[in-house]
């Protein structure tokens, strides 16, 4: 898929990979919109995009908040245009340190789902109405290995991943007349402010860079119509460095 003048909205777009997508995106002549709950460091990485000659703006909400949702949809469109790249890249772990199961609390693990599964259902249900109608459009949800093995102590982030996952094959499999496609990309173990919160012994010096994985999605983006729609892909063994 082209991301010249493309229309491109990213969630949990203010650090990590977001971060990266958004700058990798934008200067590609992408005009994007960051979502983030922090203003802060929201308000840093447009101004570096837009430093750097990129188009960008940032809308301070939460996607698991059902209020804030039509808002998200509504303030894109409206600073951007229709949407034709959806990047579902928000989501939380839970709570940490990472648990058993039986010591989640039904509360944090209803968190967990309307940020990494509820919210991201709301947008597409907004936003790709519009894409079937246009008869062409992209979702990609970032995932991750733990949606498909089970890794003790990450249930709640863990069991979401996995249901949005499946949401992505089910949304491809209704719409697969319409030009929309849908994927679901793994962008490995990565050296992110949510690694640390998940595993903070690890050595982020021995994984991948946010701004690695960013440009083999982007690589993803560029050949998406080569994947079957509702693929689950690893960026690292199919994206290419664009």
């Amino acid at each position: 898929m082209k991301t010249r003048s493309a229309s491109v909205l990213v969630t949990g777009g203010s650090r990590g990979l977001g971060r990266s997508l958004a700058k990798a995106l934008a200067s590609e002549g992408a005009r994007v919109v960051l979502v983030a709950r922090g203003q802060e460091q929201l308000n840093e990485t447009v101004a570096e995009i837009q430093r750097a000659g990129g188009e960008a703006y940032g809308i301070v909400a939460d996607v698991g908040d059902k209020n804030a949702v039509h808002a998200i949809a509504g303030q894109a469109v409206a600073l951007i245009g229709p949407i034709d790249i959806l990047i579902q890249n928000a989501s939380v772990l839970g709570p940490v340190p990472l648990r058993l199961l039986l010591d989640t609390d039904c509360e944090d693990f209803e968190h967990a789902l309307q940020a990494n599964l509820i919210g991201p259902f709301r947008l597409s249900k907004i936003l790709v109405g519009s894409m079937a109608l246009r008869e062409t459009g992209l979702v990609v949800s970032i995932t991750s290995d733990a949606s498909v093995e089970a890794y003790p102590l990450w249930g709640a982030y863990s069991i979401s991943k996995a249901a949005l996952d499946h949401m992505n094959r089910l949304f491809a499999a209704e719409l697969r007349s319409t030009g929309v496609q849908f994927l679901s990309v793994d962008p490995g173990d990565m050296a992110t402010q949510m690694h640390a919160e998940a595993v903070p012994e690890a050595d982020l010096s021995t994984l991948r860079s946010p701004d690695d994985a960013a440009l083999q999605i982007v690589g993803i983006i560029h050949r998406a119509e080569e994947f079957p729609n509702g693929s689950r892909l690893q960026a690292s063994k199919v994206g290419v460095l664009s």
